[in-house]
């Protein structure tokens, strides 16, 4: 499986309007996306307007398809003009749980 994790720092005045933007993007991924399999969003507890995504995709075509999909475009574009600076990003490979367990899991990923 790919897997990336994002670090990204929010203007203060938009930590709420953030929060609630960025919950149709992790729904809207595990939901509609069959090639997600984790989208998580966390929220630094010493540094409250920092964010990170862990976010899991079948393979590296997945997440590009996940670029091009409605609810993501619809998320960047609102909340770009929240961001504090740059994003960064690093790719992975994920080595527990098995792919197989990621495709198991998947079925549960809508119970929120």
């Amino acid at each position: 499986m790919f897997s990336i994790f994002v670090t990204l720092n929010v203007k203060s005045e938009y930590l709420e309007e953030f929060t609630n933007a960025s919950f149709g993007d992790a729904q809207g991924s595990v939901r509609d996306e069959s090639g997600c399999f984790r989208f998580d969003i966390n929220q630094d507890v010493e540094i409250p307007t920092r964010f990170y995504l862990y976010e899991v995709y079948r393979d590296e075509n997945a997440f590009q398809a996940h670029l091009e999909t409605p609810h993501f475009k619809e998320w960047i574009s609102i909340v770009k003009p929240m961001f504090d600076g740059e994003t960064e990003k690093v790719t992975m490979k994920t080595v527990f749980p098995s792919d197989d367990g990621w495709e198991a899991q998947k079925p549960s990923l809508l119970n929120w």
